[in-house]
């Protein structure tokens, strides 16, 4: 299965590159986040039913193969090596260093509870700072999932005496 997503993958970065299109324009051609079009073409993402005419109309040259593979469920994984890479590592190291902040305005602005990464929109844009220079904005945007209190009178699956 690994294989078999590493050799799908590189097809449909090809397919990405051959059309001389960015993220960004996949994007608005597809009414996606630009992150959500290049999980999609890594394979982290499930193509919908409804999106895939979309994406097919920006990117022409995605065989129905490619678009059938898209449209299954994905193993969502990466290789462990991508920390190295300096993007990655740095992205790792600011979650990890701003994290707890995070973490404790998440809970006094919205109480005991976690942002979902999966009810979860993400994007990449470029903005030019006060300063004149070039600055990233990376928006995690994840509904508020509270945490719950675990009641036994609540389980399903609780056993019957």
């Amino acid at each position: 299965m690994e294989q078999n997503k590493e050799s799908t993958v590189a097809s449909l970065q090809a397919v990405k590159r051959e059309s001389g299109k960015s993220y960004n324009q996949l994007a608005k051609e597809t009414e996606l986040t630009n992150v959500y079009v290049a999980q999609l073409l890594r394979r982290q993402a499930q193509l919908k039913p409804d999106t895939a005419p979309l994406l097919r109309r920006a990117l022409p040259d995605l065989t129905e193969y490619l678009v059938r593979e898209m449209m299954k469920p994905p193993l969502r994984s990466y290789d462990p090596n991508l920390i190295q890479d300096p993007t990655v590592y740095r992205l790792n190291e600011a979650v990890m260093h701003f994290g707890e902040s995070i973490k404790e305005i998440i809970n006094e602005e919205f109480g005991d509870g976690i942002m979902s990464a999966i009810d979860f929109y993400c994007s990449v844009d470029k903005i030019q700072g006060v300063d004149g220079k070039d600055r990233v904005v990376v928006t995690f945007d994840g509904k508020y999932l509270p945490h719950s209190e675990q009641k036994s009178e609540h389980m399903v699956s609780r056993p019957r005496q």
